[in-house]
């Protein structure tokens, strides 16, 4: 279990889809899949925060931006973890392969889209500014993105990273900022489910220790693969994902 901890803490810090890992893991070893769902969503948290913290100086520029997408992911992470808690289980299963390849595909073509909005907003270059301002589609976006990571989350980084991406401009900058509003879309769905689902807090412990190592680890690793690189890993996880999610 803290192996498999220190793995998706890795994936999420890199990517965004550690839970590809944890889920059936817990669902093989005879986990409850509510059970399994809260209890690796809460595990996840301190995996996230510690990857976080690793790009601290890619994100401090854009402090104003990160507090308003974190309350919106966080927003949203309320009404999927709601959701979650007294809609059917398969009330999202068909969007998910949808939501997860245009992700992808987001995150193929972003230096493309990223060039338009800049030439589109009037500003030089790719790379957002710090204080400069984005449209409401990108709050909207991560909001919406929250509620998916309430509900379930497997593979919520690349969803992030598509639309991070593509505003600012950078890709690693957006992961810095992803890790940020992915920990706090979990820390508000866990503490919910904390409070009103069956939570399983040997694994949930377990799944920490694990997580807080793995996402320090691959905060460490991302930062140092080039754009392209970053970029194919994401696009490949994201197809993946989709992929899993649609035949299973």
């Amino acid at each position: 279990m803290v192996a498999a901890g220190v793995a998706a803490g890795m994936l999420n810090a890199v990517v965004g889809a550690g839970t590809l890992v944890t889920f059936p893991l817990l669902l093989a070893l005879g986990v409850p899949p509510l059970t399994a769902n809260v209890s690796n969503t809460l595990g996840l948290v301190p995996g996230s925060l510690s990857a976080a913290w690793r790009y601290r100086g890619l994100v401090a520029p854009h402090r104003h931006l990160v507090t308003v997408l974190v309350g919106a992911g966080c927003l949203g992470a309320l009404v999927g973890a709601t959701a979650l808690l007294v809609l059917p289980a398969a009330a999202f299963t068909a969007a998910v392969p949808v939501l997860l390849l245009a992700a992808a595909a987001l995150v193929a073509v972003q230096p493309l889209l990223s060039r338009w909005l800049a030439r589109r907003g009037g500003r030089a270059g790719t790379v957002l500014e710090p204080g400069a301002r984005v449209g409401l589609w990108l709050p909207v976006g991560v909001g919406l993105s929250g509620v998916y990571g309430g509900y379930f989350g497997a593979a919520q980084g690349v969803l992030l990273l598509g639309l991070l991406g593509v505003a600012l401009g950078d890709l690693q900058t957006a992961n810095g900022v992803k890790n940020l509003v992915a920990g706090g879309v979990n820390l508000v769905a866990g503490a919910l489910f904390a409070l009103a689902a069956p939570v399983n807090w040997a694994i949930a412990g377990l799944l920490a220790v694990g997580s807080v190592a793995g996402g320090a680890l691959g905060a460490h690793v991302g930062q140092k693969l080039p754009d392209k690189a970053l970029r194919a890993v994401v696009v490949v996880v994201g197809v993946v994902a989709a992929v899993r999610a649609l035949v299973g």
